[in-house]
């Protein structure tokens, strides 16, 4: 969930050819916002090729798994690391690296792990890998990015000889599922130990399990992946023979290297690149469903955002239909809430969902209510600091857009320019925050539970960055995780989606549809952002 990039609207997936599925979005008829046609996946490869080139924008700070909390790592790591379940193009989630698991009563998850499957060095991976490997996010030393997952787990323990229990201090419905993610990344326990904080860095190394091997980290230039002969599930072996990942941070040059063929592919397309791509006839530019929404992180809850009132004119003063013709070319609507709608599902829980976000405040501009709004609570004392990237052609739209709604309603905001590389820390380091009071993300939910977006403002959440304190918030979210039924689930989160809509800890800003471009000659990738955490390379081959 880091500077997490962009999420959308939904109604019911429905395929439309050879595995190829389209998502309608409410208000902007059958082709999404910007008469975008969505995917979730592409067309099934037809062959293998030898080689794979994707420009992943920015290098990751590290691919060591508990720190995997953004697009960079992630769109690595999901092909070189597994997890006990396994996340579809579709976010449905099924066994993985454990062959069953089961779940005896509310506070036990019993993991059987999958016989025979290896490490990239060949060694075999055990019920202790996998019990280290999930401890670790509960090690305060070791400081994982996703230690909220377990927030209620009161033990880790091998259990007998493929099993793994996991005890659980209360209810938690969203555990399972998130072990399809990150948090249930299982790796060679003695390779951890071995390279200790090297382990995952450019002069260490990785062992895990997926496709896919760590063969070369060129700082600075590239990562480079070899396809896993020893790969323990051949009906899902790598397609590609290596992957080269570079990082091409200036959109320009990305759109160059992809129109002259020295790019594969790349997701995240921005969108002043659209039609040069389209028109290149080198590839196809596809747009997917996304668990995304892009938002504005209110990190200092007690600076001049203190007041709900002036958090609630700012999001008044916003010109978010401006703001999504400048930055994406229309492909984007204004968004209601902080979670997707392609969070909701399909099952009965969808209605429950969609009557909450529809009984929610349009995200409509109002400069007369919020000048209203200022002066009744009076303006802060010192400027509004909005922290913006400066990478890409949207990130710094966002500040100057923030700035410009200040501006009329009589706020000054101050933009703090943040280089790419130390964008990230913002959502790990609290050091980071200091002296910034809001921050844009594209938050992504890891799984296809709004509840997962919504647990954030719980007290103890890592995500938790403005320091929001509520006890019967924090009530609401555990009683959304222990409640078993869906349909009551929903009814807890749509509760929850209304506090966090209503106080503005998040100021929600658009929802868009995910965006990538592959070479005609391959096909294969998902379109949805699933591929953060799916072996997508793997899937990709021939086109013919």
């Amino acid at each position: 969930m880091i500077s997490r990039p962009l999420r959308l609207t939904a109604a019911l997936l429905c395929l439309v050819s050879a595995s190829v599925a389209c998502q309608q979005s409410p208000g902007s008829g059958p082709s999404g916002p910007g008469s975008a046609k969505l995917q979730v996946t592409t067309p099934a490869a037809k062959g293998a090729v030898d080689s794979l080139r994707w420009n992943v924008g920015t290098e990751p700070p590290s691919l060591d798994w508990v720190y995997g909390y953004d697009y960079p790592p992630n769109t690595v790591l999901s092909n070189v690391c597994e997890s006990l379940m396994r996340i579809g193009p579709d976010f449905s989630v099924q066994p993985n690296l454990a062959e069953k698991v089961d779940h005896p009563d509310p506070l036990t998850y019993v993991y059987t792990v999958r016989q025979n499957v290896t490490f990239h060095d060949g060694s075999m991976m055990t019920a202790e890998d996998v019990a280290y490997s999930l401890s670790r996010h509960r090690d305060a030393k070791v400081g994982s990015y996703w230690s909220t997952a377990y927030a209620n787990v009161a033990s880790v323990k091998v259990s007998g000889p493929r099993q793994v229990t996991v005890k659980l201090s209360r209810p938690d419905a969203l555990f399972n599922e998130l072990m399809a993610v990150p948090p249930g990344v299982v790796a060679s326990k003695a390779s951890v130990r071995k390279l200790g904080k090297r382990f995952g860095s450019p002069d260490g190394g990785l062992n895990c399990t997926g496709p896919f091997s760590l063969k070369r980290w060129s700082k600075g230039q590239s990562i480079t992946l070899e396809r896993h002969d020893g790969y323990w599930d051949p009906a899902r072996a790598a397609k590609p023979a290596s992957v080269e990942f570079v990082f091409l941070k200036d959109v320009t040059t990305s759109v160059n290297a992809l129109v002259a063929g020295e790019v594969d592919g790349a997701y995240g397309v921005a969108a002043p690149s659209y039609a040069r791509l389209r028109s290149s006839g080198k590839g196809a530019l596809v747009f997917g469903p996304t668990t995304s929404t892009v938002n504005l992180v209110v990190s200092d809850l007690k600076g001049p955002l203190a007041d709900v009132r002036l958090r609630r004119a700012l999001s008044l003063a916003l010109d978010r239909k401006g703001f999504a013709k400048t930055a994406f070319g229309g492909y984007a609507e204004p968004s209601r809430a902080v979670a997707s709608r392609f969070t909701w599902g399909k099952g009965p829980a969808r209605a429950v969902f969609e009557k909450a976000w529809k009984s929610l405040p349009p995200a409509e501009q109002d400069v007369a209510e919020a000048k209203r709004l200022v002066a009744q609570a009076g303006k802060p004392s010192r400027p509004i600091v909005v922290a913006a990237s400066n990478a890409g052609s949207v990130n710094p739209l966002i500040g100057t857009e923030v700035q410009a709604a200040g501006k009329r309603i009589g706020l000054d905001v101050e933009i703090k320019a943040i280089a790419p590389e130390a964008y990230g820390a913002l959502f790990g380091d609290a050091k980071a925050r200091e002296g910034i009071d809001l921050f844009h993300t594209s938050w992504y939910a890891d799984i296809a539970q709004p509840l997962q977006v919504y647990q954030n403002w719980h007290s103890e959440s890592f995500a938790n960055y403005g320091g929001y304190r509520d006890a019967a918030y924090d009530r609401l979210i555990t009683e959304a995780l222990a409640e078993p039924d869906p349909l009551s689930r929903a009814e807890l989160t749509a509760r929850a989606q209304r506090t966090v809509s209503e106080q503005l800890l998040w100021i929600p800003l658009v929802q868009t549809p995910g965006t990538l471009f592959m070479n005609r000659r391959i096909t294969g990738a998902p379109a949805t952002n699933a591929y953060l955490y799916y072996p997508w390379a793997a899937r990709i081959g021939s086109s013919r």
